[in-house]
């Protein structure tokens, strides 16, 4: 009954709102800060207008400068909304209580696994950490079994990796969770060790693919992205992935959430429900972006392995410690 006149009331005020007359420039629509894919997210914003009608301006920048800017910005922050790659940049503005609580309608759409356990940011799309290999150099039987096995000598000079990266540090960020600081500090030692640094995911897949380096550490999408244009950066290419709850089966989860300074906020909910709902997924199905979808009984693109298929290790993905990640990366030389 609470519930009924609650919306009666809201139902009111928004009638109420729009006899009032047009919307002014600053009422339009919502900002949104987005370290997700330039494409996808302007799939999204396109898709939730045309729907809904209320405008997307879109701010697009990196999962780090963003999360570290809203931190700065606190509650004059003029965005609405913050997307993401990696879920360690969610973890940062949600530590700063600068997070409002995500709407209850929007939550039920996505499994608790892909979601922040305080309900004050929610996933949008997942990634998988795979190795990318040389098919003319590398055959089945001579692939790393585990991460980990990365750090062995035997394999110095024959792996890459995008160390500055934010994707690369979640993935460590989920080795620093599962297995600790100490085997962590050691593994990225080693690392140092036995990698060549290469500058973002689509350069070591570029360089694998030349044969220059054997294999790299990289996220999925950029093999299937390659594959789906021309495929002349990943002709040589195949992925291997670890599977076994291995931390090289890591799946990252991108996340969205409403910043609680917004001056917009059922615009911003209303945004935040139409990517984890229907229409956001379907983006993530039938596009080219080959990220997972992660809403409930949402299909991902075909091509794809199956997000149930990867056999990926249990991460709180709001304890991902990127500040951590970053002070062992630069004590070990990487950073």
């Amino acid at each position: 009954m609470r519930y009924t006149l609650s919306a009666l009331v809201g139902a009111t005020a928004l009638a109420i709102g729009l006899a009032a007359g047009p919307a002014t420039a600053e009422d339009a629509g919502i900002i949104v800060y987005n370290a997700q894919h330039e494409s996808l997210a302007k799939e999204w914003a396109e898709g939730f207008t045309k729907e809904t009608g209320i405008k997307v301006t879109l701010r697009n920048g990196g999962d780090s400068d963003f999360s570290n800017q809203i931190v700065a910005e606190g509650a004059a922050s003029p965005a609405d909304v913050f997307l993401t790659e990696n879920s360690p940049a969610m973890a940062l503005v949600e530590n700063a209580g600068l997070f409002a609580p995500v709407d209850a309608d929007t939550l039920a759409q996505v499994p608790q696994d892909y979601q922040a356990a305080s309900g004050k940011w929610v996933g949008v799309a997942a990634r998988s950490t795979v190795f990318a290999y040389n098919t003319t150099k590398l055959k089945a039987e001579q692939l790393p079994k585990s991460l980990l096995d990365l750090a062995d000598p035997s394999w110095k000079g024959r792996w890459a990796a995008s160390p500055s990266g934010a994707d690369f540090q979640a993935i460590v960020s989920a080795l620093l969770q599962l297995k600790g600081e100490a085997a962590t500090a050691d593994w990225l030692k080693a690392m140092k060790q036995n990698f060549t640094p290469y500058k973002g995911n689509s350069t070591v897949m570029k360089a694998v693919n030349a044969g220059e380096i054997e294999g790299g550490v990289i996220y999925h999408y950029y093999y299937f992205g390659d594959q789906a244009k021309t495929g002349e950066n990943s002709k040589n290419v195949a992925l291997h992935y670890f599977k076994n709850q291995d931390p090289g089966a890591f799946v990252s989860v991108s996340g969205g959430g409403v910043l609680a300074s917004s001056k917009h906020q059922k615009e911003a909910q209303a945004f935040l429900k139409w990517v984890t709902g229907k229409g956001g997924q379907d983006v993530l199905k039938n596009g080219n972006s080959f990220e997972y979808a992660v809403g409930k009984g949402a299909g991902s693109n075909p091509k794809l392995v199956p997000l149930a298929d990867l056999q990926a290790p249990k991460v709180d993905a709001t304890t991902l410690n990127s500040k951590k990640v970053t002070d062992l990366m630069t004590a070990a030389g990487l950073l």
